[in-house]
């Protein structure tokens, strides 16, 4: 159990208890990857576009792929140290728990059963995401509800399923569903007409619009059939490992706070603008120990992988070929609900 720092108040009751200053941490997972010299991050079995894809020289990209390489930077110093797995959604957890991946980085949600029947841990969100419904513009439908008795297009083994089939019992209709567990075929059933509807994470529905240039052919729904949060998701067991999550997608978020990016890092690293940013860069001690990192591993990622919105530009906003907006997924500061751990 990791020490509770109470305030002032708690000091005044006698309700402190001091903690030992943190020596270097290092858990199984971060001596078992250090030991390998490669992270083992997931991929896709195809291509989830805009989150893990192929490109035609066989390189991987894509948010959840930068988000690997983020991983990889802190931990072994640089992004190339990086072993994408392809594996389907139904493979992520027992690839997970067989030690075949290291961490869960695929557009995944953090659920009650995930955490309590399988035995995940969860990070904090990297991107915050609705299920939304999309239909043949041709039915000219309005609502989900207006689509009663019609085949809806499901990945399968996902919660997708089961967001469908409460959100459809709440409206008090019925459809059929088609599951099929690969991106590709499942787009390929919908777009072929074999699916009246298409039910997929919102920004996978829009994107997949695009891909197929078919946006003036096919409507989205107003309907939100859930808000899901995507973590990284990690082995119980290993507090360490999920620190180091957490502290690198807090790393990128940070450094797009407080705008240092890949291109001025070494910049702002040689005149720091605070004493955050300071231990922040590695120029003053402190940033790596307690994970059992070295203090400039936050500079690294930055200086490799971009902070936050360089990430989110490259794979799915204005510099992609996707040209989606960041809604949700943006600032605490810009609309959003991102936000870093407090540096101290």
């Amino acid at each position: 159990m990791k020490t509770m720092k109470w305030g002032a108040a708690a000091m005044a009751l006698g309700l402190v208890h001091f903690a030992a200053p943190a020596e270097a941490a290092g858990g199984k997972t971060l001596e078992a990857v250090k030991a390998r010299g490669v992270l083992n991050c997931t991929g896709h079995d195809g291509s989830y576009l805009g989150f893990a894809e192929v490109d035609d020289k066989g390189n991987w990209k894509g948010m959840d792929i930068d988000l690997c390489r983020a991983v990889a930077t802190a931990v072994l110093g640089d992004p190339a140290k990086l072993k994408v797995v392809p594996i389907s959604w139904a493979q992520r957890w027992p690839s997970l728990q067989s030690g075949d991946v290291d961490i869960i980085i695929k557009a995944s949600g953090g659920t009650l059963s995930r955490d309590t029947e399988l035995g995940l841990q969860f990070s904090m969100s990297y991107y915050l995401g609705t299920t939304k419904v999309m239909a043949h513009k041709e039915l000219n439908l309005k609502s989900l509800k207006d689509a009663a008795g019609g085949t809806i297009c499901i990945p399968a083994g996902t919660s997708q399923e089961q967001q469908v089939a409460a959100y459809t019992a709440k409206l008090g209709i019925k459809l059929e569903p088609v599951l099929i567990e690969k991106t590709e075929e499942l787009e390929q059933a919908y777009f072929s007409g074999r699916c009246d509807l298409y039910a997929q994470w919102g920004p996978t529905l829009a994107i997949a619009r695009i891909a197929k240039s078919k946006v003036d052919d096919h409507v989205i729904l107003p309907d939100v059939l859930a808000v899901e949060p995507e973590v990284m998701i990690m082995r119980q067991g290993d507090d360490n490992w999920v620190d180091i999550a957490n502290w690198t997608l807090s790393t990128l978020i940070f450094a797009e706070q407080e705008g240092i990016t890949s291109k001025n890092v070494d910049e702002v690293k040689a005149k720091p603008t605070s004493p955050q940013v300071a231990k922040f860069l590695g120029v003053t001690p402190g940033m790596g120990k307690g994970l059992g990192l070295d203090d400039d591993w936050a500079y690294k990622v930055i200086k490799n992988v971009g902070n936050y919105g360089e990430i989110f530009e490259r794979d799915l906003g204005k510099d992609s070929p996707y040209k989606m907006d960041r809604e949700l997924t943006n600032l605490w500061n810009n609309g959003g609900v991102l936000f870093p751990l407090v540096i101290d």
